[in-house]
């Protein structure tokens, strides 16, 4: 009897390898054609769809190039200042990250914008641990198949701006009737600062709070170079 609970066990063990190890090639492909094809959907865009079914998701693609370079510098300044640098994981910021969860707090403050995109991409909402592992390899694997200009094009064109408002495109002509091309600096700051919680800050109706994040945002856009920081994207 223990005989066969024992090779049940590891039959059942080999199977669970085998179905992780298909799923971990599956994704890998996935990453390599979307370095050259965008993404139709997004996990995000799903969930929301299931939850939401009478109500349309707002997305757009548009190509970087499409895009107005404040918007690039805007989002790095507010979310990944070290986005050039680093290899899709701020380690220093993870290991803050984890003692604050071994500590009974919830994970946070720890993605970086290639996080961010594995997570919009692939994943789920929420701070669980074994959600911030996921992230963390597939933004390792991100980082390593695309380069920093397809990770800042495809995250721009996924995130959620708002309530069922996906990419910036869709961001721009909703809330500034405008394309994301002609956005200007303070603009593409307020776009950013919903970024956190974008159904819980409206671009729409900006708080207080909201206007000196744009503030303390437009200063970081200032000392990370300007405009001429995007240059260095390319």
């Amino acid at each position: 009897m223990k005989n066969g609970l024992r090779k049940s066990f590891w039959r059942f063990l080999g199977w669970l390898l085998m179905a992780l190890l298909a799923l971990v090639v599956l994704t890998l492909l996935l990453m390599a054609v979307f370095r050259f094809v965008n993404p139709p959907t997004t996990a995000f865009m799903v969930a929301h769809k299931l939850a939401n079914p009478n109500q349309p998701v707002a997305h757009q693609w548009v190509a970087l190039e499409a895009i107005s370079p404040w918007m690039p510098l805007a989002v790095v300044a507010s979310e990944d200042q070290r986005f050039l640098q680093h290899r899709g994981l701020d380690l220093k910021a993870i290991r803050v990250a984890v003692d604050s969860y071994r500590q009974g707090g919830n994970l946070r403050g720890a993605s970086t914008i290639t996080q961010q995109t594995a997570k919009n991409l692939f994943l789920w909402n929420g701070r669980h641990f074994s959600r911030k592992l996921l992230e963390a390899g597939l933004a390792a694997g991100l980082e390593t198949i695309w380069p920093k200009s397809r990770i800042m094009e495809v995250y721009l064109n996924v995130a959620e701006f708002g309530d069922g408002v996906y990419g910036v495109e869709a961001a721009s002509q909703q809330f500034f009737g405008i394309s994301a091309r002609q956005l200007g600096p303070e603009q593409a700051a307020l776009l950013a600062s919903v970024l956190p919680s974008p159904k819980r800050m409206k671009v729409s109706e900006p708080s207080p709070y909201m206007w000196e994040r744009v503030r303390w945002i437009r200063r970081q856009m200032n000392q990370l170079g300007g405009i001429d920081w995007v240059r260095r994207l390319e």
